[in-house]
């Protein structure tokens, strides 16, 4: 938003003694004085005049290790949620960027900046999602082929992006996803006559997991997902 009718909005002045009080001197704009009206502001933009605080709002950002029975959720009536793993203030205020499952562990992102949850789903981003499976059955010796040409879900209509499917062992191995569709890797493996018993996340782009124990949360810069080579 331009800071004239961030200006306007928050203290209903019209646009003559908006721009008034910016040539003045009378806006600061995160600690420095205004040097356009129509500079851009947004949510975390911390604005003030004459020195009365107008709008002052942190970006957080934090990356959490979610254990099992834990539901990617906000709120629920019935079973914890990860939000109740935040012992902060301003828990309430988050939202989770990129869900797992309730049995699903692993790299889960929690932030109140709704502007770069939605670009970590940006097709064009195509930001490397990495986790280790463990599955019922042994793996096929073919399933590293089929999960690169993609496979097809028809509730949707549509053939999934390439998969990268490293074997571990007879029951293991790694899957990078660079979409993130509904249960997919489960899906993908059920296509095949397979089942995930155990899912975790292990990497978002360039931030790893590493030694995070379960439960535990710390916060992190946003722009270290895109420091990779798939950025």
């Amino acid at each position: 938003m331009r800071l004239d009718r961030f200006l306007s909005h928050k203290t209903r002045l019209g646009k003559k003694a908006v721009r008034q009080h910016i040539d003045a001197g009378d806006v600061t704009v995160d600690g420095k004085p205004a040097h356009h009206h129509r500079q851009e502001v947004d949510q975390f933009t911390t604005v003030t005049l004459n020195d009365s605080v107008l709008q002052q709002k942190e970006a957080i950002y934090l990356m959490l290790h979610k254990p099992p029975g834990y539901l990617s959720a906000t709120t629920d009536p019935e079973h914890p949620t990860v939000i109740d793993l935040i012992k902060e203030s301003f828990a309430s205020e988050l939202h989770i960027a990129g869900r797992l499952d309730r049995a699903s562990t692993g790299l889960l992102l929690l932030t109140n900046d709704g502007r770069w949850s939605r670009s970590l789903t940006e097709p064009e981003k195509k930001i490397p999602k990495i986790y280790q499976i463990h599955l019922r059955d042994p793996l096929r010796p073919d399933a590293a082929e089929i999960f690169s040409r993609g496979i097809y879900f028809a509730y949707e209509d549509l053939t999934t992006a390439p998969v990268e499917l490293t074997p571990l062992s007879s029951h293991d191995a790694t899957i990078t996803l660079f979409e993130g569709r509904y249960h997919q890797i489960k899906r993908m493996f059920h296509a095949i006559d397979n089942k995930v018993l155990n899912l975790h996340r292990k990497q978002i782009g360039a931030l790893e997991l590493g030694d995070l124990p379960p439960g535990a949360y710390k916060r992190i810069n946003k722009q270290v997902i895109w420091s990779s080579t798939h950025s």
